[in-house]
């Protein structure tokens, strides 16, 4: 990508902050971030769907409510005033609060909301299905969620849903903010400014998106147009760091105020250093395998339960994932209602062999798994490759980088995926709407959950999860979950691996950085040093 244009002080302040050789201290006004970001694909909320570009999102772009950070379970207003649902439980009305800007100067109306939320079901990218799964489609959107005054609007909904699950959804990156009239004067044959925003900024967010360089920078600056508590520091800059022991490094000599994959190892010897803190959170992001159900051997039964009885999850738990995750065996993270706390899988070769001599390979197979080369998850999978082959399975990784893995992963052309799942909003349908819901199976399908890229066919488990969003009753509504998780367990393509804890390890001079449940809820902007 092109090379930063030098062209003001704060813009040599920022390339410092991530030139090399590193500067020996970072600058008083600025938070270095060092961090795997080879992930990220596109800066268009409408379009985003990745769990580093889920944080860039959360700091830089407004929504109508968000989570409360210390208790998922309730909702706090961004730039919402008041929001209310009528009676008969569809139709939606919110007012929002009056003199908000954009980071471009431009007002923030009601007509910048209803256009986002708009823009983002014509698009129809991977995010749009947490909002047409209300039944907006790209025909009636314009009709269901309306403008009814300079800063008010309505959304109507085609069901009656449990109110906490829409307005959870409506936390979502998918339903930011973006500035309609700066949009649309990118907008080039009718694309509503997707080829523009896909590496620029529209929000009015605490924090704005300066520049991106894949897989190298992001860098944020302090948004002086937001209408609340602005940001403490002058600029946020993340750098891609992809190896633990390098993001020690920096950390350690204050290149990085801050380093976000160290590795248990990297954890334990940082302990003793009186200038380094650490803070941790248990995060609604699970760890997997998944089996392509495109590929006859990995689609038999028995090969699938095969597989949950090859991964040594003791030692895994022990070692590769202490302190920064606890063994999970469910699709749902603990914390979210009807998550299951069950975990009846553990490393039994014999077992493992017997199923795959049922399922008519007594002395194995050879397959591929696609890895993203990082920690934990390169050692969890060659811990794999390891205990598989004593099984006679030969598994080939085939390693790369988030972007190219993720890629091959949604195109539902690999064999087997390691993968990373961050809840989207703090609902449980959030996860079941993907792992154990398919409507679809077919390859042009409009929806495309996890579920449908590993290509299983789940016309029964999909109307379990249709019926347990609707239900309004949290006590019946948590038991139709344990009930999906029961089946998923034993039935579905997906080795379940673990529930992350996060952690990030910081200079003792950086003050106010609390992690959030998700992903987007990571807030940047309240960091001080």
């Amino acid at each position: 990508m092109k090379a930063l244009f030098i062209k003001s002080a704060a813009a040599i302040t920022v390339a410092a902050a991530f030139a090399l050789p590193a500067l020996a201290a970072t600058p008083k006004d600025t938070l270095v971030v060092a961090w795997s970001i080879d992930d990220m694909i596109t800066l268009d909320p409408g379009e985003t769907f990745e769990l580093s570009t889920g944080e860039i999102m959360g700091n830089s772009y407004d929504r109508l409510i968000r989570l409360d950070v210390n208790d998922p379970s309730k909702l706090v207003a961004d730039v919402a005033k008041s929001w209310s649902v009528s009676a008969d439980g569809k139709t939606y009305s919110f007012e929002l609060k009056p003199g908000i800007k954009f980071a471009s100067g431009n007002a923030l109306s009601a007509e910048d909301v209803v256009f986002s939320l708009q823009r983002a079901v014509i698009l129809d990218k991977a995010p749009a299905f947490i909002l047409t799964q209300f039944g907006f489609t790209k025909d009636n959107v314009k009709d269901k969620i309306k403008q009814t005054g300079p800063l008010t609007l309505t959304m109507e909904t085609d069901k009656s849903y449990a109110p906490s699950f829409v307005y959870n959804c409506l936390t979502a990156n998918v339903a930011a903010i973006v500035d309609k009239k700066l949009v649309l004067s990118k907008e080039v044959n009718g694309d509503l400014g997707y080829a523009w925003l896909k590496t620029n900024y529209a929000g009015s967010g605490p924090l704005k998106v300066r520049e991106w360089r894949a897989n190298e920078i992001v860098a944020l600056e302090r948004n002086d147009n937001y209408y609340g508590e602005k940001a403490k520091l002058a600029r946020v800059i993340y750098r891609h760091v992809k190896e633990a022991a390098t993001q020690r490094l920096l950390l350690e000599k204050g290149d990085a105020d801050i380093a976000r994959n160290l590795s248990p190892q990297d954890l334990a010897a940082i302990v003793s250093n009186k200038d380094i803190k650490t803070t941790a959170t248990p995060k609604g992001t699970v760890y997997y395998f998944s089996l392509n159900q495109k590929n006859p051997i990995l689609a038999k039964p028995e090969v699938r339960e095969a597989f949950k009885w090859l991964v040594d999850y003791a030692a895994i738990g022990d070692t590769l994932i202490k302190n920064i995750g606890v063994i999970h065996q469910n699709f749902l993270p603990i914390g979210l209602l009807g998550a299951s706390t069950e975990k009846p899988y553990k490393l039994d070769v014999a077992k493992a062999k017997a199923l795959l001599a049922k399922a008519g390979y007594p002395n194995g197979f050879k397959v591929t798994l696609d890895m993203r080369t990082v920690q934990p998850v390169q050692g969890i999978t060659e811990a794999f490759q390891q205990t598989a082959k004593r099984a006679g399975i030969d598994i080939e990784i085939l390693p790369g980088d988030g972007k190219q893995t993720l890629t091959k992963y949604r195109a539902r052309t690999h064999d087997i995926y390691v993968g990373q799942w961050g809840a989207d909003y703090w609902d449980p349908h959030s996860n079941a709407d993907t792992f154990a819901r398919n409507p679809d199976n077919s390859d042009n399908a409009k929806s495309k959950p996890l579920a449908w890229r590993n290509a299983w066919d789940i016309p029964a488990l999909t109307k379990k999860a249709d019926a347990a969003v609707l239900e309004r009753d949290a006590k019946k509504r948590k038991a139709m979950y344990e009930e999906i998780e029961t089946e998923f367990r034993k039935t579905s393509p997906f080795v379940m691996l673990f529930q992350e804890t996060e952690v990030a390890a910081m200079r003792s001079n950086v003050m106010g950085l609390k992690l959030g449940p998700t992903f987007d809820t990571n807030y940047m902007f309240k960091v001080s040093k």
